[in-house]
C-alpha cells in the first residue's frame, strides 16, 4: 500500500488542509511478471501492472470527531483492508465539523461534495464513475457519511455509517431536541446547524431531502448503518434513523456488531467488514480498455 498526506489550499474552507489519500500498490507491477520474475518481490499474490490511465474504486473514509486524517490510521488497520480489496481511500481532516455548512460559514459540506472530489478525481487516479465511488466513516465520521450520500446521492454507490449516532439525523426533531435540551453537552454542537426553529426545510433536514430525492425518483445509494450493541442511545439513535428510512422506502441494512462500545475496535472490524463484504466492490484495478 502507499500513502500520501496531501496538503493544499481549500477555496471552500479558506486555508490548508490535510487529504490521507492511500492506494493499493503492494502487488502492482512496472513490468509484465508474466515474462519472469526480477527485482525484488513480496508474496506469491497474483500481480497486476502499472498502466497509463489506470484508476481505482474510491472509498472516502471519514474520522471521528477529536480525530484528524491521520488518526485513522494509526488507529485501525484502514490501509491493510484496502489494500486486499483494492481500493484507494481518501480521508479529509474535517475537524469537528460534522460536515456541514455552519450557520458561522465554514463550509465543509461544500468541501467534501463539491471540491474534494474534483481534485481528488484530476490530481489523483481515482475513477470519477459513481458505481466506483463510496462514503463511509465513523463515529462523527459516520454520521457525516450517511448525511452526505442523503445529500448527494449522485456521487455515491453505496454509504456505511459506523457509529455515526450524533450530528445530523433523518429524525429531525430529534435534532431539534438535542440541540434544545444540550445545549451546554457541546458548544460547537449547537454551533454547527441552524437554530432548531429554523431546521425544517434547511439544508440541515435531511429528512425532508430524502423524501424530495424519492418523490422525485432519484436513485439512491445502497444504505448501511452499524452500531455496536453496548452503544447505548447512540445505537437507538442510529437504529431510529434506520427505521425511518426503511419506512419510506429506502434500500438500508441495520447491523448490530454485538459486544462492540463506542470505541476503535469496532471501528476497525467493522471498516475491514465494509469493505471485504457491504460495499460492492470490483475488487479489481480499473484500466483504461476495460473501466
Amino acid at each position: 500500500m502507499s500513502m500520501l498526506r496531501f496538503n493544499y489550499r481549500s477555496q471552500a474552507l479558506g486555508k490548508y488542509i490535510d487529504v490521507t489519500v492511500t492506494y493499493p500498490t503492494e502487488y502492482l507491477s512496472y513490468y509484465d511478471m508474466s515474462k519472469g520474475t526480477r527485482h525484488h518481490t513480496v508474496g506469491d499474490r497474483q500481480w497486476d501492472t502499472y498502466k497509463p490511465g489506470m484508476k481505482f474504486q474510491t472509498v472516502y473514509l471519514i474520522h471521528g470527531g477529536g480525530d484528524d486524517d491521520s488518526l485513522t490510521y494509526r488507529y485501525t488497520n484502514a490501509e491493510l483492508f484496502a489494500q486486499y480489496n483494492k481500493v484507494m481511500l481518501v480521508t479529509p481532516d474535517i475537524a469537528n465539523s460534522f460536515g456541514v455548512n455552519t450557520p458561522y460559514g465554514i463550509e465543509h459540506y461544500t468541501f467534501l461534495t463539491e471540491e474534494l472530489p474534483v481534485v481528488i478525481q484530476t490530481l489523483f487516479a481515482s475513477s470519477p464513475k459513481r458505481e466506483d465511488n463510496f462514503i463511509m466513516g465513523y463515529a462523527m465520521g459516520g454520521n457525516v457519511a450517511l448525511g452526505t450520500a442523503i445529500r448527494r446521492p449522485d456521487l455515491y454507490a453505496a454509504c456505511v455509517d459506523i457509529s455515526g449516532g450524533i450530528g445530523l439525523t433523518v429524525n429531525t426533531d430529534t435534532l431539534k431536541k438535542e440541540l434544545t435540551d444540550r445545549k451546554d453537552f457541546f458548544p460547537l454542537y449547537s454551533a454547527s446547524f441552524a437554530p432548531p426553529e429554523k431546521l425544517d426545510g434547511s439544508e440541515y433536514d435531511i429528512q425532508s431531502i430524502l423524501k424530495e430525492h424519492l418523490k422525485n425518483g432519484v436513485e439512491l445509494p445502497k444504505f448501511y448503518i452499524v452500531a455496536g450493541s453496548e452503544e447505548g442511545r447512540l445505537k437507538d439513535r442510529m437504529e431510529a434513523d434506520a427505521n425511518t428510512m426503511k419506512a419510506l422506502g429506502v434500500d438500508v441494512d441495520f447491523i448490530v456488531a454485538d459486544g462492540y462500545p463506542h470505541h476503535f475496535e469496532l471501528w476497525n472490524d467493522y471498516i475491514k467488514v465494509a469493505l471485504d463484504q457491504l460495499l460492492p466492490l470490483k475488487r479489481a484495478f480499473l484500466y483504461p480498455d476495460e473501466d
